[in-house]
């Protein structure tokens, strides 16, 4: 089974092919270029690379989010077109787990952390592989001492890796920089263990996440709340 997974979340523009759980080719850019301008033209050439055509590809796989609302969606948009009327699986995988999917067999505690602004992170942790804190918009303030009360190493990664970088967090570690980043791998992996399982929808019914509602719905709620 060839999966095509992709992410765009956060900065990163990542696009992967992967054969059930085995990578065939993969490419990620970090770069100030719209990801409705680079996602097509990287599937296109991944494609090319391989020798494979839309036609090969039996599933589709996006991290939903959380992450930049416009970036969640157009990802999203992106597969949604890509499996149009092909009745192919479509599989939709959070993003805090496929950046700890990265991190795959690191001992501790993998805490992904993306920037959403005003303070405060999406975010998850896992301890050993299993579940800690549940996929969240928290302050940043308030994580890291959830974090420090496990006693154990702590692994961060994710676009917001920078906000961590001068703060004194206990048993803080260091993440190699190839995994700190989002990975399309990643996503195709976890949505492969989700298509085996029969985890799947289709591009019609196919949905993200967003955690909390966009800047300019806070905005209008705020602006309503005080003229009352």
């Amino acid at each position: 089974m060839k999966i095509l997974a992709l992410d765009s979340t956060a900065k990163t523009s990542t696009v992967a092919i992967l054969e059930n759980d085995s990578l065939l080719g993969l490419f990620s850019a970090n770069i100030k270029n719209t990801h409705s301008e680079t996602l097509l033209p990287m599937i296109k050439s991944l494609l090319e690379s391989l020798r494979l055509t839309n036609e090969d590809i039996d599933a589709y796989a996006v991290s939903e989010g959380p992450g930049s609302f416009t970036g969640v969606r157009i990802g999203a948009s992106t597969i949604k077109g890509l499996a149009f009327a092909r009745n192919k699986a479509c599989v939709g995988v959070s993003t805090i787990e496929a950046l700890a999917e990265n991190l795959e067999g690191f001992s501790g505690i993998i805490c992904p952390i993306m920037n959403a602004r005003r303070g405060q992170v999406y975010t998850g942790a896992f301890l050993d592989g299993n579940r800690i804190i549940d996929d969240c918009c928290m302050l940043l303030e308030d994580l890291i001492p959830e974090l420090e009360k496990y006693n154990k190493p702590i692994y961060f990664c994710g676009d917001g890796y920078d906000l961590i970088l001068d703060k004194e967090i206990k048993n803080k570690m260091q993440t190699p920089q190839l995994l700190i980043y989002q990975n399309a791998y990643s996503v195709g992996k976890l949505a492969y263990n989700k298509i085996i399982k029969n985890e799947v929808t289709d591009d019609t019914s196919l949905r993200v996440e967003y955690l909390r509602k966009a800047q300019a719905e806070r905005e209008r709620e705020e602006r309503l709340k005080n003229n009352e």
